[in-house]
């Protein structure tokens, strides 16, 4: 993995990181939903689960592909929303080797939330059953933050619009709202 350049000068990297049920894939939704096209949504979990079919392990090759498809976004002048758990002692060095080599905006977002509202908030969920409490509190993992100047990290008070709000106006991700799926 390494800090080569990446995007350019208008490109928009946006990571928004928390454990599961914190809230990262409605937010990532939202955000590039409001934006619509010209926004790439790299989901850790349909990478790591879907297409690598992949445990998060030690060793793995998932990090390798996230950080592969959000260079290769940001390279065609996408600007990119990275969502997922991306756990700090796995991620960091991809996530360090983007924000090195982006040559754009970049913000990394954090959602801090609790465990016990990250499982209040996993019942509402359609995955709901996918998973049990217990397995939900074996992955949890405190205060994952990155520690890095410029780090939003939003409390599990924030509602949904208020973080996407938050967001937009820290990275400047434009939100014109061309959401138009039909071609």
């Amino acid at each position: 993995m390494s800090a080569e350049a990446t995007g350019n000068s208008d490109t928009i990297l946006v990571c928004i990181r928390g454990n599961s049920g914190s809230g990262k894939s409605s937010i990532a939704r939202e955000l590039r939903r409001r934006h619509g096209r010209g926004c790439a949504l790299v989901e850790q979990d349909y990478l790591r689960r879907i297409v690598l079919r992949e445990r998060d392990k030690a060793g793995g090759v998932a990090p390798a592909l996230i950080e592969q498809t959000v260079r290769f976004a940001l390279d065609h002048g996408y600007h990119v929303i990275l969502e997922g758990i991306l756990y700090t002692g796995r991620y960091r060095d991809v996530l360090t080797s983007l924000r090195d080599g982006h040559r754009g905006r970049s913000l990394f977002c954090y959602l801090d939330v609790s465990l016990a509202e990250t499982l209040r908030r996993h019942l509402t969920r359609p995955q709901a059953g996918d998973f049990t409490a217990e397995q939900m509190s074996g992955w949890y993992a405190a205060h994952d933050v990155l520690g890095w100047p410029g780090e939003l990290v939003l409390p599990e008070t924030t509602g949904l619009d208020e973080a996407v709000e938050a967001i937009v106006a820290v990275s400047g991700l434009p939100q014109d709202g061309r959401d138009d799926d039909r071609r």
